[in-house]
């Protein structure tokens, strides 16, 4: 059973219809990381329209700080970005959007992992706030965070002062929506996402005809060795109690079947939920790949770091705080505590850069035959995902208001 949500309310239709379309819209027009310009201009016209003192930061991130007497302040962030990929949802609203990679490929996008959701939800706890003035006291910061799925966006934003230009936070607020059933949040109190690693492997060969591999040093056998020995690493160099993952999802080398190249690609991305686990993983994947290449007389390998995201913490004591409002909020039944996920995200860089908890937690998008069917679930990132609009939307926007208006010295009705 769905929970009802402030977006249910009589007196809240108007706003209800209002963030569908915005919803529609920032779903149709997609934008790839660090590439947000449309949204960003979007998103200050609305906050600014609230009343929101309103500045871009970090390129296209955008702060909206709405100031209300005295009392705590509290942030909340939302990312903005999308994917390069093409939607496959069948929805009226689907995207037919192209953009172009920083090597400048052209690739179609779409919001495959939600987070106009995001926005579109930010703007309606943001839009209540703004209307009820007089329930609360405080300063509430909102953070409409670019180029998360790149791992750039909170960095471009600290990096451009946020926090010496920005009311600074006592505690931030975060959430991302997922194949949950909607009208469901799930929260991990303590280390929620994980750390993770992505590398660039150029593996250096000396290429030749294929009829004569002896006057060549073949880069794809070499990347085939380097490719198995790394995916041993977790089940022969980690505890089995210690959570790691490691996947190396692109290799390219070549251009015809009888040529050998000169050169092989390809790249590894690590997850894991320890430090000294992570500190190992690192050093093990570099010793490989040089090892391997050293056994086959071949050139150092170019190891380029593409992006790492910090370990994601949430804050115990203000987590079991954030868990009980919305029990009280959304339902008991509602809300559970979940493991770790062992996905990654940025966030975690913004109160860990002014020592302050954050907390971060999902709320679910597909209906409860998507998620226990016998079909394989759709999930974030896939061509198919397409959140159920409601109760999805409320629940966002009913979470993050019942949270920052709890926070900001009301209880939510």
């Amino acid at each position: 059973m769905s929970p009802t949500t402030l977006l249910d309310q009589t007196e809240h239709a108007d706003l209800r219809g209002s963030l569908h379309e915005l919803y529609r819209h920032l779903h149709s027009h997609p934008e790839l990381s660090m590439q947000e310009e449309a949204t960003a201009a979007l998103v200050e016209e609305r906050m600014s329209a609230l009343g929101y003192d309103v500045f871009r930061c970090g390129g296209t991130g955008v702060v909206a700080t709405l100031r209300n007497g005295d009392g705590p302040v509290v942030g909340f962030r939302a990312d903005t970005d999308a994917l390069p990929v093409e939607e496959d949802t069948g929805l009226e609203y689907a995207s037919t959007a192209r953009g172009s990679l920083p090597d400048g490929r052209e690739v179609p996008v779409m919001h495959a992992c939600g987070h106009d959701m995001h926005v579109t939800a930010a703007i309606g706890a943001a839009t209540l706030l703004a209307q009820d003035r007089g329930g609360w006291s405080g300063t509430v910061v909102f953070l409409f965070q670019p180029g998360e799925e790149t791992a750039e966006g909170a960095a471009a934003m600290l990096e451009d002062g946020l926090w010496d230009r920005a009311p600074r936070p006592e505690v931030i607020y975060g959430q991302h929506v997922w194949p949950g059933v909607a009208g469901t949040v799930d929260v991990t109190p303590g280390p929620a996402m994980t750390f993770s690693d992505a590398w660039r492997v150029t593996v250096k060969g000396r290429g030749g005809h294929g009829s004569q591999p002896e006057s060549t040093i073949d880069p794809v056998v070499l990347a085939a060795h380097m490719i198995v020995r790394i995916q041993s690493l977790k089940s022969r160099e980690v505890p089995a109690q210690k959570a790691a993952v490691i996947t190396i999802a692109t290799i390219h080398a070549g251009l015809k079947e009888n040529i050998i190249p000169a050169t092989a690609e390809f790249t590894v991305n690590m997850r894991n939920l320890d430090a000294d686990v992570r500190d190992h993983l690192l050093g093990a994947l570099r010793r490989v790949i040089l090892a391997e290449a050293m056994a086959s007389d071949a050139p150092e390998p170019e190891i380029e770091e593409i992006y790492t995201f910090p370990l994601l913490v949430n804050d115990e004591e203000e987590t079991a705080r954030v868990m009980g409002v919305l029990r009280g909020e959304l339902g008991e039944e509602q809300v559970e505590e979940i493991p770790a996920v062992m996905g990654s995200e940025d966030f975690g860089a913004l109160p860990d850069a002014i020592g302050v908890p954050g907390v971060y937690w999902f709320f679910g998008g597909l209906t409860r035959e998507e998620v226990e069917g016998e079909e394989p679930t759709v999930t974030n990132h896939s061509p198919h995902f397409g959140p159920q609009l409601e109760p999805t939307l409320g629940v966002g926007v009913t979470a993050a208001y019942a949270v920052l208006s709890d926070r900001l010295g009301r209880t939510p009705a």
